[in-house]
C-alpha cells in the first residue's frame, strides 16, 4: 500500500479569494475556441504527425469550425517549419481562421518564428516563460526581475519584428508558464508589464493565457485564481482572458468551466484530450457539455464518428470506448435494468418536453450515434456472445462498431422467433446481412492500372441487372473504386476501413481475407458496414464497397439511373 504521504507531499498553498464570486455565475455562451492538437498534441505523440496527417487535421479543425488553431512550434523542426510556409503559401487558411505559433521567449526562436509567418493574412504569436518560483529557482536560477525582463524583452522584438511585416494583422499572446504554481502578485506583475509593452488597447487586444501548466490542486482553486486575476488586471478591457488547463488530477475539464464562471473567455485544448503527459482540457467534452445545457458550442459535432477516426488516423492512437460522448460503448447497455428504463424512455420521449431519457445525457443522433443495446447470448447458445459465436462459426473477427451494429439485426431475428439463436443460425444471418446482399449493386469484377503515383480501377457491375463498366482513379483501390461508383451517381463515402485474415476455424470456402467498410452517412442514408470475403484482399475490399453500398441504400442517390454506361 502507498505509505505515508504526507511525509512526502504537502496539500497546495491555499489561495484565500474570501469573496469569491464565480461559484454564484452560470455559463450562458461558449467561449473562444482554440485548438491546439497540431502543437501540444501533436509533441505528446509516440510518432508525431508528418505532414499529410497534419493538413488533414488542419483542415478537420476548420470544417468543425475552429477560427483559431495553434498549428505549430516553427522554431522547434522543419516540418513544423515547413507546414507553416505550406498553409500560408499554398492558401490552405480559411479568410475566417487564425492561425497561431508558439515559441519561447528567446532572439533567435522569436526571430525563427516570426520569420514562418511571413505573408500571412492574420496571425497569433504566443510566447511563453515559467514565472514560478521553483523554475525561478531551480530551473532558469533567475530573480523576479530578470523573469520579467525575459518576457518584455521579448514583446517588445515581436512588436519590432510584426512592424516589419505590416501586410499581416498581429495579435499577441503571453503565457505565464506555471501560472496555476506561481504567487498571484507576481503573474500579475509580469501580465501587466506585457500589456504595457505590447500597447494593449480595445482594438489591439492582448491574449493574456493562464495556464494550468501542471494541475497542482482542485478546480476550485484554480478559478479563484482566474477571478483575482480577472479583477485586478490593468487594461482589463484589453485584454481576451483564455486558459490552458492540463489533467494531471483529471479535472481538466472541470477547472476550465469554472474559470469560464469566474471570468476567461478563451479555453485552449485538444479534441479528446491530447496533450502532453495526462493531455490538455478534453474541447469535445466540454462543448458538449455545453450542449447538454442548452448551449450552442459554436463546433459542429455533429459527426463525432466522423471526427474521431480522423483524429485516431493522425495521432495514431485509440480513443478509449467508454470516453464521454465519442466511446464506442457510451450509447450502448449491458446491464439489463438499464436497456430497459432506455427503452421505456425512448417510448415516451417527446421532443417539445425537451430530453429526458434515462441514463443518456444527450440524444445520441445529435451526434451522429444511435443506441444500441448489445445482445448477450447466454451460455446455453456458446458462452461468449455473438461476436465470439461468429468468430467460431465463420472465423470472422468484428470490429468493435460493426459488433453493435450486427447485434441489432440479431436482436430482431430473436425477437421474431421467440427463442435462442445458434451459432450456425447466427452466421447465416450475418452471411445474409452483409455477404450475400446484391441488389442493386453486383460486383462481377474488376481491372486495376497504374498511372504514376495514381491507382486507377476499371469495374464491372451489374446496376439492377444491367451491366455496366465504370472507372475511377484515387490514392489506392479502395479510394479509385469510391471515384468509379462517384462516377455513376453513387455517393458513397468510406469513414474507416479494416481488413483481417480470417481465423483457422473458418467454414466460408476459401476465403482468407475479410474487408469491413464504414460506410459515412451521406444525404440521409444511414451510416453502415459492408463487408467482403475473398482470397483476394483487394477483392474482398472492393465486394465490402459494394456491400456498403446497397445495405446504405446508395445506388444511385437521388437521380434516376437512366442505364448509361459511366467511365471516367
Amino acid at each position: 500500500m502507498l505509505q505515508h504521504p504526507e511525509t512526502k507531499y504537502r496539500p497546495f498553498p491555499a489561495f484565500n479569494l474570501a469573496d469569491r464570486q464565480w461559484p454564484n455565475h452560470t455559463i450562458t455562451q461558449p467561449p473562444v475556441w482554440m485548438s491546439t492538437d497540431l502543437r501540444d498534441g501533436n509533441q505528446a505523440l509516440f510518432e508525431p504527425m508528418n505532414a499529410e496527417r497534419k493538413m488533414r487535421m488542419f483542415r478537420m479543425l476548420c470544417d468543425i469550425g475552429f477560427k483559431e488553431i495553434e498549428v505549430a512550434f516553427p522554431s522547434a523542426s522543419a516540418t513544423d517549419f515547413n507546414f507553416v510556409r505550406e498553409l500560408i503559401e499554398r492558401g490552405h487558411i480559411p479568410q475566417d481562421v487564425t492561425i497561431e505559433v508558439l515559441t519561447q521567449a528567446r532572439e533567435h526562436l522569436i526571430r525563427r518564428t516570426m520569420e514562418s509567418l511571413k505573408g500571412a493574412r492574420r496571425a497569433i504569436v504566443h510566447v511563453y516563460n515559467p514565472v514560478s518560483q521553483n523554475f525561478r529557482d531551480v530551473v532558469f536560477g533567475m530573480s523576479r526581475a530578470e523573469v520579467v525582463e525575459m518576457a518584455v524583452s521579448s514583446v517588445k522584438l515581436i512588436k519590432q519584428l510584426a512592424e516589419e511585416q505590416p501586410e499581416t494583422q498581429w495579435v499577441l499572446e503571453y503565457s505565464p508558464e506555471t501560472f496555476s504554481a506561481a504567487e498571484p502578485e507576481f503573474a500579475l506583475e509580469i501580465c501587466d508589464a506585457v500589456t504595457a509593452a505590447w500597447g494593449a488597447a480595445q482594438d489591439n487586444k492582448v491574449i493574456l493565457n493562464l495556464p494550468a501548466t501542471v494541475e497542482l490542486a482542485t478546480p476550485n482553486v484554480y478559478a479563484d485564481q482566474i477571478e483575482w486575476m480577472h479583477r485586478h488586471l490593468a487594461r482589463r478591457d484589453s485584454v481576451v482572458l483564455s486558459v490552458h488547463t492540463h489533467n494531471d488530477r483529471g479535472t481538466a475539464v472541470a477547472a476550465a468551466e469554472l474559470a469560464l464562471m469566474a471570468g476567461a473567455e478563451r479555453v485552449e485544448g485538444c479534441l479528446f484530450g491530447n496533450g502532453e503527459r495526462t493531455g490538455n482540457v478534453d474541447i469535445v467534452t466540454m462543448a458538449l457539455n455545453l450542449y447538454t445545457q442548452g448551449i450552442a458550442p459554436g463546433l459542429d459535432f455533429s459527426d463525432i464518428n466522423a471526427v474521431a477516426r480522423t483524429v485516431e488516423y493522425c495521432n495514431q492512437l485509440p480513443i478509449h470506448p467508454r470516453h464521454p460522448y465519442v466511446g464506442d460503448l457510451v450509447f450502448t447497455a449491458f446491464s439489463g435494468s438499464h436497456q430497459d428504463a432506455i427503452k421505456k424512455g425512448f417510448a415516451v420521449a417527446r421532443l417539445d418536453a425537451g430530453w429526458n431519457v434515462p441514463y443518456l445525457p444527450v440524444d445520441p443522433k445529435d451526434i451522429g450515434r444511435s443506441y444500441d443495446s448489445v445482445i448477450r447470448v447466454n451460455s446455453q447458445s456458446g458462452k461468449g456472445g455473438i461476436a465470439y459465436l461468429l468468430e467460431a462459426e465463420c472465423g470472422v473477427v468484428m470490429p468493435r462498431r460493426l459488433q453493435v451494429e450486427f447485434s441489432g439485426v440479431v436482436q430482431q431475428r430473436a425477437d421474431s422467433c421467440g427463442g435462442e439463436i445458434s451459432a450456425a443460425e447466427i452466421g447465416q444471418l450475418f452471411a445474409a446481412t452483409y455477404l450475400d446482399s446484391a441488389a442493386p449493386v453486383r460486383y462481377r469484377e474488376h481491372h486495376l492500372y497504374e498511372r504514376g503515383d495514381v491507382q486507377g480501377i476499371r469495374l464491372n457491375v451489374e446496376i439492377d441487372g444491367i451491366a455496366h463498366l465504370l472507372a475511377g482513379e484515387g490514392n489506392g483501390p479502395v479510394d479509385a473504386a469510391v471515384h468509379a461508383l462517384q462516377s455513376a451517381g453513387i455517393n458513397v463515402r468510406v469513414r474507416s476501413y479494416e481488413e483481417r485474415s480470417m481465423s483457422a476455424s473458418a467454414k466460408a470456402g476459401d476465403a482468407r481475407a475479410c474487408a469491413f467498410i464504414e460506410i459515412a452517412n451521406v444525404g440521409g442514408a444511414a451510416a453502415c458496414y459492408g463487408v467482403g470475403m475473398d482470397a483476394n484482399i483487394v477483392t474482398a475490399a472492393i465486394k465490402a464497397l459494394v456491400s456498403g453500398v446497397n445495405r446504405a441504400g446508395l445506388s444511385p442517390l437521388g437521380v434516376a439511373w437512366d442505364g448509361a454506361t459511366a467511365v471516367a
